[in-house]
């Protein structure tokens, strides 16, 4: 009955005083230029870290809603970031908007001044650690699960904490040989970044668990997707720092994947979202980015995406609202601010490489 009345709420917010693509309730009086200007420009191109499938619900309302159609490029983050700068750097066609889970990799495109600056009439409806100088907004709520195969992998041997996760590997190391797989940090921006924030909350345990994880020879990947797909036909049995929404997602289909969000603490990670300063559809891309924000857009991050929203006022099983009942105090947001570039120095980041290696790659 909860999901029905749900469903039902939630067309009643999509049909609702959006037929027109009026100016939404509370927005400045000129953002009609807005609208206008992104029918003239008819396209937006975006690219993106996250799966196509999953935002095909949001960029099929948003393209009937505006009449603006998206041309989206789905990539890992690295690949994403790589493209841009180069792109730019030959001053050849581009994204209009960057939307990536690696969030250092965002901040530094804004730090370098290349990305457009621009007040959303949706900030007053994030929370101050989710913006960044009026350039990149957090636009989900993630948490990192542990994964594992629910098949394979005892119930009372499924870990809690990190703690619980090394005394496992080292208890059954034989079972657990090659059957681990967690991020390649050399090849995922977004990997990388999940890592270097790990040592920022709790250095020690980071990397005794790093270690652990290379003494099982573990399968590293550069996607979210590879790592599910493997833990779920059980060549993999368990996986270390993936995405919760796509375990949430996953584990709606499919009875092998289960997962569980670390009680010592649990990484809230946000795709940020950004505006090339060279964009060629400006107002198409203002328009996106006040789409993804708005509770319209957050709504169907949630409940379509299964991304879990970023705003407090959006609920459902993949929200901050029902995640903070869920975790309180144990949830860590990443501050999206200058503190993510810190492991993007050169020197800093082939140190952290060095160890990495040495740990991982035996």
């Amino acid at each position: 009955m909860r999901t029905v009345l749900h469903c039902i709420a939630l067309s009643i917010l999509l049909s609702a005083g959006y037929a027109s693509a009026q100016v939404p309730s509370g927005y400045p009086g000129g953002y009609q230029a807005v609208i206008d200007g992104a029918k003239k420009e008819r396209k937006l191109i975006v690219y993106s870290a996250t799966d196509t499938a999953p935002v095909r619900p949001l960029i099929k309302d948003f393209e009937a809603l505006y009449g603006v159609e998206i041309e989206y490029h789905d990539m890992n983050s690295t690949e994403l970031y790589n493209r841009y700068i180069s792109e730019r750097a030959a001053n050849s066609k581009s994204a209009d908007v960057l939307w990536s889970s690696a969030m250092d990799l965002q901040v530094k495109l804004v730090n370098d001044g290349l990305m457009l600056t621009y007040e959303s009439p949706e900030t007053a409806h994030l929370p101050q650690w989710a913006q960044y100088q009026q350039q990149a907004y957090g636009t989900t709520y993630e948490p990192l699960a542990i994964v594992y195969n629910k098949r394979l992998v005892a119930a009372g041997d499924v870990p809690q904490t990190r703690a619980d996760l090394i005394r496992l590997l080292r208890a059954r190391a034989d079972q657990y040989r090659g059957k681990v797989t967690t991020y390649d940090i050399e090849k995922s921006g977004t990997g990388f970044n999940y890592l270097t924030q790990d040592v920022r909350v709790n250095p020690q345990v980071t990397w005794e668990l790093v270690k652990t994880i290379g003494e099982t020879k573990p399968k590293l990947q550069t996607s979210t997707g590879a790592m599910m797909e493997r833990i779920s036909s059980g060549e993999n049995l368990i996986g270390y720092n993936i995405l919760g929404s796509y375990a949430f997602a996953k584990a709606k289909k499919d009875p092998s994947i289960g997962y569980v969000y670390p009680k010592d603490y649990t990484q809230v990670v946000s795709r940020l979202v950004t505006i090339s300063k060279n964009a060629a559809h400006p107002n198409a891309a203002k328009l996106w980015v006040d789409y993804l924000l708005s509770k319209r857009g957050q709504t169907l991050l949630a409940n379509r995406a299964d991304l879990f929203s970023i705003r407090a006022d959006v609920d459902g099983e993949t929200s901050m609202a029902r995640l903070s009942k869920q975790l309180g105090d144990s949830l860590k947001p990443i501050p999206v601010g200058a503190g993510l570039l810190v492991y993007l120095d050169q020197a800093k980041r082939l140190e952290f490489l060095k160890q990495w290696q040495r740990a991982v790659r035996r």
